[in-house]
């Protein structure tokens, strides 16, 4: 069930399902941001996101960064 996969996972990772998947997404974000020229609004569509902006929320809430300012600094 979904309760059992959630329990587990917080056992072995010691993270929600949500923030183990937002950590999965912003490190795909990350690869694509300093490996492309791709915008943030194409890497953000290509994740699935409906809105480029909530990509930018959340890469900021997570890292502290744009991410534009990611990617100058790398």
């Amino acid at each position: 069930s979904s309760n059992y996969f959630g329990d587990m996972l917080k056992k072995e990772t010691g993270k929600t399902p949500q923030e183990y998947i937002q950590e999965k997404i912003i490190e795909v974000a990350k690869d694509r941001i300093s490996g492309t020229q791709d915008t943030v609004s194409q890497i953000a569509y290509s994740l699935g996101f409906q809105y480029p902006q909530h990509l930018s929320r959340m890469f900021k809430r997570v890292t502290g960064y744009t991410p534009n300012e990611f990617r100058s600094q790398n």
